[in-house]
């Protein structure tokens, strides 16, 4: 998937990206509904989420590169 215009808004509180919200993907604005999973990895914040029209994505924020990533979730 292309990420080149993934913009991904988030709730922080004690650190940046602690819990997404919202994003535009490929000119399309996803809210999220629920988080239905989410993990830390050495240097990555991972979450499951599930948006109000009913798609589940993967979004991860990778620290060291200041950046989100997306994939489809099955």
């Amino acid at each position: 998937m292309s990420q080149d215009d993934l913009q991904v808004k988030s709730y922080s509180g004690l650190g940046y990206a602690e819990r997404p919200k919202s994003f535009v993907w490929q000119g399309e604005k996803y809210r999220i509904a629920r988080v239905e999973n989410s993990w830390l990895e050495p240097g990555e914040r991972h979450f499951r989420v599930l948006t109000t029209a009913g798609k589940r994505f993967h979004l991860w924020y990778d620290e060291a590169m200041d950046s989100w990533r997306l994939t489809a979730a099955d």
